[in-house]
């Protein structure tokens, strides 16, 4: 069984935003694996869709408690569905990776992220996987000065459209590949790739 949540914020307000690029990941691949439309599930305050690729069952989760309690929702999921650290898979924004990065790993520390401390502190371990989608871009295509909780909360601007659309597909490519052939082989195959910025 994989358990994969992205993380973002419920709300129609916050769907474009770069916060909720967990979310709209978690979105494509339950379009691509042709899961179930999402269903919010109270018990696991989370919307869920689930079914089985490769004759695992593999469950998507947004959670429904807003980013910075994150780990309420994890931490149910995870209790219920006795999910093994390893089996427990986090994507999220970061704001420390370019926009038209990615960066798989098996384990880490929260960083300056707040779901993601949310998450470490109520599960008390920090040896899952996690695929962060790199959204920064000030003084590239937003302003240089631009402070963090307000950027992490707007959408994409229109000349970063096409790039965030690539790399959130990217993304979506690089789980399934770790669905195939393991998180491992996902890090070296995505890990050093990059979607050249387009030159306006």
């Amino acid at each position: 069984m994989k358990l994969i949540v992205g993380l973002g914020n419920p709300g129609k307000e916050y769907e474009k935003t770069r916060h909720n690029v967990g979310f709209q990941c978690v979105d494509l691949l339950q379009q691509h694996l042709g899961f179930p439309a999402f269903k919010v599930e109270k018990k696991f305050a989370s919307q869920i869709s689930e079914g089985s690729y490769q004759n695992h069952k593999v469950i998507l989760a947004k959670p429904e408690t807003f980013m910075n309690n994150s780990g309420e929702a994890l931490q149910k999921l995870v209790n219920f569905y006795h999910i093994e650290p390893q089996d427990a898979w986090v994507i999220y924004d970061d704001v420390d990776l370019p926009l038209g990065s990615i960066r798989i790993r098996t384990e880490g520390s929260s960083g300056t992220h707040n779901g993601m401390k949310s998450i470490i502190s109520l599960l008390g371990f920090q040896n899952f996987p996690r695929i962060r989608i790199g959204i920064e871009s000030r003084g590239e295509s937003s302003p240089q000065k631009q402070d963090l909780a307000s950027f992490v909360l707007h959408a994409f601007s229109k000349k970063e459209a096409k790039l965030a659309k690539e790399t959130l597909q990217m993304s979506k490519e690089a789980i399934m590949f770790a669905l195939e052939k393991g998180i491992p082989a996902a890090m070296d195959q995505y890990n050093s790739l990059a979607i050249p910025p387009k030159s306006h």
